[in-house]
């Protein structure tokens, strides 16, 4: 693999939660690579329904936060990460 900056890509569910507030459901659903003049190649698993893209660094999580099944690619609660 080249050293390209890695960014990871994420589309986010707006929804009202149980309790009647307002939360978000990010997924992962791809990833994005930054090009030496600063553009960015963007690798889609999915298409977002809404058309936005969240694209930010890659970081390490603690798996304590994760929700859903889906391996790991998928962050619920308070706007993300």
């Amino acid at each position: 693999m080249s050293n390209k900056q890695r960014l990871a890509v994420y589309v986010i569910r707006e929804y009202t939660n149980s309790e009647g507030k307002p939360d978000s459901w990010w997924s992962r659903i791809g990833t994005a690579f930054v090009n030496k003049d600063g553009s960015l190649n963007v690798e889609l698993d999915a298409v977002p329904v809404n058309g936005k893209l969240h694209i930010r660094e890659e970081q390490k999580r603690d798996d304590s936060n994760q929700r859903g099944g889906d391996g790991g690619r998928s962050y619920g609660g308070g706007g993300g990460r």
